[in-house]
Parts: C-alpha cells; sequence; structure tokens
C-alpha cells in the first residue's frame, strides 16, 4: 500500500511538473504573440473594411483571410505569402470554372477539381500556402454560388488583403533581428556543446560520447536551415521597413557568418567522426590526446564569444567582442601543428589536419579574409 502510494504521488507530482511546464511555454507564446496578433486583427478588420466599403463588395470574407495568412505567426516571407495567397486565389478560380466548364458540378466533380487543383498547385510551386488557396477557391467555385460581380471578385480581395498586410509589414514591423539572433544563440551553443562533448571524449577515452558529439553535429545542421530561413524573412523586412532599413548591414554581417558557420560544422564533423577511429585505435598518447582536447575546449570558448559578437546589440559591443574572438582564433590556429602538440602517430596527424580547415572557417567568420586565415596557421 505504502508503495502505491508513492506511487500515485509520484505520478501526481510528475503531471503536475508537467503542467506547469505547459502554463509557462504557454505564457511565453502568448507574450510574444501579442503584437503580432494585434497586426493580424487590425490587418484583417481593415481589409474587410477597405473591401466592402470602399470597393463594395459583399461579405469580403477572402479579404480578412488573406491579411490573417500574410501577417500570421509563422517565420515565412511576408511577400512570399502575400503572392501565395493572391495568386493560389486567382488561379484557383480559374482552374475552378475551367474544370467545371467541361465537368459539370456535384460531389464527384468537386473531389475532382480539388485534387487536380492540388497537383497543379505542387507542380507550380513548393508553397503549402500556394496549394491551399488554389484547392480552396477552386471548389469553392464548384461549391458556392459565385459572389455579386462575377467569382474573380474574391481574386481582388485577396489582392486587397494582401496589400495591406505589406503595407502593415513596412510600417509596423516586428524588428528583423529578434529572429536571427535567437537562432544563432541555438547553433552556436550546438556547435561549442559538440565540440566540448569531442574534447571530453578525447580526454578520456570515450569513443562512445565522441559518436554522441557526432549526432549532436549532425542534427544541428536543421539550425543552419533554420537561421537561413529567417534571415532571409528578416531582410525582406529590413528592406520594406524604414524603421528597420538602417539594419541592413548587420543582417548581412550575420549571413556572412552563418555560411562560413555552416562550413565549420561540417569540417567539425568530420573531426568528430575521425574522433571515433582514433580513440578505438589508441593512436594518440596520453599528452597528445589531452592538448588536442584543450585546443577543442579553447576553440569551443572562442566560438562562444564569435556568437556574442553576432548578438550583440550595439555596433561597438559587436566589434569588441569579434576582435577578441579573432584574437583566441588565432592564438588556437597558431597551435594546429602535430608536433606542437605531440603527435607522433599518422592517424594522430590525420585529426589534426582535419581540424585546420575549421579553425579557417570559423577564423573567416570573424571577418579573416581566407589568405589572412590560412597564413595564421603554422607550415605544415
Amino acid at each position: 500500500m505504502d508503495k502505491k502510494a508513492q506511487a500515485d504521488r509520484g505520478l501526481r507530482g510528475a503531471a503536475g511538473a508537467y503542467m506547469r511546464d505547459l502554463a509557462t511555454t504557454g505564457m511565453t507564446r502568448v507574450r510574444r504573440s501579442i503584437i503580432p496578433a494585434v497586426g493580424m486583427t487590425v490587418g484583417a478588420v481593415l481589409a474587410y473594411v477597405i473591401a466592402e466599403q470602399v470597393l463594395g463588395h459583399t461579405g469580403p470574407i477572402f479579404a480578412a483571410t488573406s491579411a490573417l495568412i500574410a501577417l500570421g505567426f509563422g517565420r515565412d516571407l511576408a511577400v512570399r505569402k502575400v503572392l501565395e495567397v493572391a495568386l493560389g486565389c486567382t488561379l484557383g478560380i480559374a482552374v475552378g470554372d475551367l474544370l467545371m466548364h467541361f465537368l459539370g458540378t456535384g460531389l464527384w466533380q468537386a473531389a475532382v477539381i480539388l485534387f487536380v487543383s492540388l497537383l497543379v498547385a505542387r507542380f507550380l510551386d513548393r508553397g503549402v500556402i500556394f496549394a491551399t488557396q488554389l484547392g480552396l477557391q477552386s471548389l469553392l467555385v464548384v461549391l458556392l454560388p459565385a459572389p455579386a460581380g462575377g467569382p474573380f471578385t474574391r481574386s481582388l480581395d485577396a489582392v486587397v488583403g494582401g496589400v495591406i498586410a505589406l503595407v502593415l509589414t513596412a510600417l509596423l514591423p516586428r524588428d528583423p533581428r529578434v529572429e536571427p539572433r535567437r537562432d544563432l544563440r541555438k547553433l552556436v551553443g550546438a556547435f561549442s556543446t559538440m565540440l566540448r562533448e569531442c574534447g571530453a571524449a578525447l580526454a578520456d577515452a570515450d569513443s562512445t560520447r565522441a559518436w554522441h558529439a557526432l549526432v549532436r553535429g549532425r542534427s544541428s545542421q536543421a539550425l543552419v536551415d533554420t537561421i537561413r530561413a529567417s534571415l532571409k524573412s528578416s531582410s525582406e523586412v529590413a528592406t520594406i521597413a524604414p524603421a528597420y532599413r538602417r539594419h541592413r548591414g548587420e543582417l548581412e554581417e550575420v549571413e556572412h557568418a552563418v555560411e562560413y558557420l555552416d562550413l565549420a560544422l561540417r569540417n567539425g564533423r568530420v573531426v568528430a567522426r575521425r574522433l571515433t577511429s582514433v580513440i578505438n585505435n589508441a593512436a594518440l598518447t596520453q599528452d597528445a590526446a589531452e592538448n588536442i582536447a584543450g585546443l577543442l575546449e579553447d576553440t569551443a570558448d572562442a566560438l562562444d564569444d564569435v556568437g556574442l559578437g553576432l548578438v550583440a546589440e550595439r555596433r561597438e559591443e559587436r566589434e569588441a567582442q569579434m576582435r577578441t574572438a579573432r584574437l583566441e582564433l588565432a592564438d588556437i590556429a597558431s597551435r594546429a601543428h602535430p608536433r606542437q602538440l605531440e603527435v607522433e602517430r599518422l592517424e594522430g596527424e590525420a585529426l589534426v589536419i582535419l581540424l585546420r580547415p575549421m579553425l579557417v572557417d570559423l577564423l573567416e567568420a570573424t571577418g579573416h579574409a581566407h589568405d589572412e586565415a590560412v597564413a595564421l596557421l603554422p607550415r605544415l
């Protein structure tokens, strides 16, 4: 009975912790979504009013929905979403009308038209919103009577909603640097953790831990793809929004750095993969293993400084942090030679040689030219 009571208490404690975590996460999302939700509400209502009062359309629901979709909570490009909504709506009506002319109206005709429309959408574009809009409009053409003014009135409503979304994005934009900074912290954190795990695996001669570091590095590629998408969206917002146009240079610097961080991460995965073999074959002496482990640890620390320099608010702070990172990486690069690390066997030398391109990539991420970064390495 006591064991059952303890189990019940443990279960209730776990459930309570889960609910608290769920509530905390939910409230965090709510706080981050207040301003976007206000913009979406204003955009939807304004688009509806303009389509109804200015254009004289009856029940222009597609003006409101297109504004909502274009201004949504997602990371997709605002302009791309506007175009997907407007073009998807227009082409959906055209495809629906054309197929209905040959097939007639009815339930099975609607099913055929929807299926064909979705395939046409996927052929024309990869966008999910585009496919949804095209399929929805072709279906409504068959199932609903055309509004006053003809079926393409809905297309004009979608354009109105899209234009309102663009205007609000330009006049009341979200800070385009917020998401790239958040994504960059995650990317740099995952990369430096991978390097530290590699160093610890080498120091402890633990090939399993090296394999785990490799798995972590491979899973980090999704972060690179995410930050590229957020940077693309942010650059677009900075281009059309006067309030944030001055930040385009900063976003370009981050984009430049991310390309080299991606290359460095790829080379880091090569190092982690080689590390497993080096440990299993006992290719390093204890001193050599500790030296390379220390170099990896120092590289992780320098990488953290690179991340701090890329996400700092003020330009002076960014420049100072990047100077510190450059000096740290230059010192690390000067030690990247098998003899300085007391490596004796060929397989250990290969590991050190694999580390050198990663260091060059990291130096280039801090602003060094390629030739300058290579020159910092000791000659082999």
